[in-house]
């Protein structure tokens, strides 16, 4: 399998090339040169297998020869292994119609640990029998810093610098980043938005000057190998809802695009997916481009789901990219207009692409809470606010065909939210019970390329 960048002009590089790289050396993302794809026999193969055995197949054409199955199969299982349910991602149901998957078993709660698990695990075999240092840099708007920060924390060869938003992350989530104290991790709070922290990194990857000075690489979603992970949850629900032989709709909370876009591939790779419901808060500039094309920045407004707090969303490119043609030259003008004018406008290509499979709603506080209390009340089910979000979109399609809500995070890391909307008050589960008792260690930096810079130059190991 070869990976080309959404903008046209960075090398074609190798599944293992490309995970360590992370971003293309032009400044786009990089996507499989053609999609795989499964057919019906071997989709309903995959019922009554492990996550596992699920995951090690789905992944296998993506990875071709970096790996062999064999390989492939023992970082699942033990990527895996450290999941608190035996199904990894079980599916619940609400009503008739409607299903949550719950992606919070991992070890830091939260839905990135299915691939960021995975992902670490993956570094450490690409990196083993070289001499190569790998300098992650990440932002995160709550979830992704933690989940990255256990995957990589002491593995050799491997510095992380995760940068959040000082004040618009979860006491939860913060702690989660900050008490891990392995030498490898660096924690730093810049002054600014998800969106300022976002372009930093960005910034920085960017610059050739610095980006020689050391490997870098990224374990946001930007990252495919942590996007390819996360298609597998696709089909792990479709098959156990009647795939292929029934279509499920699946309603996503969504931020920088990145889960979504996982549910998209699932559906070029073959699996029926009757609609993705790209369900925002009000900071709703998807919900805004795919409903009229309008992809335009404002304000970012904080919210009581701060991963979605985002007004930039990385992934949506490679999005434009498959919808477009794959025209990397008109991708690349197309972002390089965002970029300068903070706003664009979708093609009627583009638009017409999304229409048939994607919905996009915008749901705001009120209907969080009402979703919230619905779950509650109706199906004895506590959710995040985040899952609330897409809930809430999720009860407004018609009834008759399955609606699959992916649950993003453990409700007890967003205990105040939920306590105002049911009442209830949750607990953070045995494993991670002393967090609060914890020492924290962080560095606070002026939200700027040149401070961000100067702190990770000062620590990280340079290329030999």
């Amino acid at each position: 399998m070869r990976y080309i960048s959404t903008r046209g002009t960075a090398p074609v590089l190798g599944f293992r090339e490309a995970t360590l790289a992370g971003l293309a050396s032009d400044g786009g993302l990089y996507v499989p040169e053609a999609w795989p794809t499964l057919d019906r026999d071997a989709i309903a193969g995959l019922a009554g297998l492990s996550y596992a055995e699920t995951a090690a197949i789905v992944m296998q054409p993506f990875v071709g020869d970096a790996l062999d199955p064999g390989e492939l199969r023992a970082l699942c299982d033990a990527a895996y292994g450290r999941f608190s349910h035996a199904a990894v991602t079980p599916l619940v149901q609400l009503d008739h119609d409607r299903w949550l998957l719950e992606l919070f078993h991992g070890p830091t709660l939260a839905f990135k640990d299915v691939a960021l698990q995975l992902l670490g695990l993956l570094f450490e075999r690409f990196l083993t029998g070289t001499d190569d240092h790998l300098t992650i840099i990440g932002a995160t708007s709550g979830d992704t810093g933690s989940a990255a920060i256990d995957a990589v924390a002491g593995r050799e060869g491997i510095d992380v610098f995760m940068l959040h938003p000082a004040g618009r992350v979860s006491d939860v989530q913060r702690r989660q980043m900050t008490t891990v104290l392995s030498p490898n991790v660096h924690n730093i709070a810049i002054r600014g938005d998800f969106d300022t922290a976002q372009a930093i990194v960005k910034a920085l990857f960017n610059d050739a000057a610095f980006a020689g000075r050391f490997r870098l690489s990224a374990v946001n979603s930007i990252n495919w190998a942590r996007l390819m992970a996360q298609v597998v949850y696709y089909f792990y629900a479709g098959v156990r809802l009647g795939a292929p032989d029934r279509a499920v709709a699946y309603a996503v909370p969504t931020g920088n695009f990145g889960d979504v876009f996982a549910g998209y591939v699932a559906a070029k790779m073959g699996l029926p997916v009757a609609r993705l419901i790209v369900a925002t808060n009000v900071n709703d500039i998807v919900a805004r481009a795919l409903a009229g094309g309008d992809y335009s920045r404002g304000l970012t407004v904080p919210t009581a789901t701060p991963s979605m707090d985002i007004q930039v969303s990385s992934n949506f490119e490679r999005l434009l990219f498959d919808l477009g043609s794959r025209d990397g030259a008109a991708t690349a003008a197309q972002m390089g207009t965002f970029e300068s004018t903070r706003a664009m406008r979708l093609t009627n290509v583009q638009l017409a692409g999304a229409a048939p499979l994607f919905a996009a709603e915008r749901i705001d506080a009120d209907d969080m809470t009402m979703a919230m209390r619905w779950a509650c009340d109706a199906a004895g089910q506590v959710v995040d606010p985040h899952t609330g979000v897409a809930l809430a979109a999720a009860r407004r399609m018609a009834p008759g065909t399955p609606v699959v809500t992916l649950a993003t995070a453990h409700p007890a890391k967003f205990g105040d939210a939920v306590e105002r909307a049911t009442g209830i008050r949750p607990t953070l589960p045995a494993r991670v019970g002393d967090l609060f008792d914890r020492e924290e260690r962080f560095a606070s930096l002026p939200g700027t390329v040149e401070a961000v810079g100067a702190y990770v130059a000062e620590r990280a190991v340079a290329r030999a």
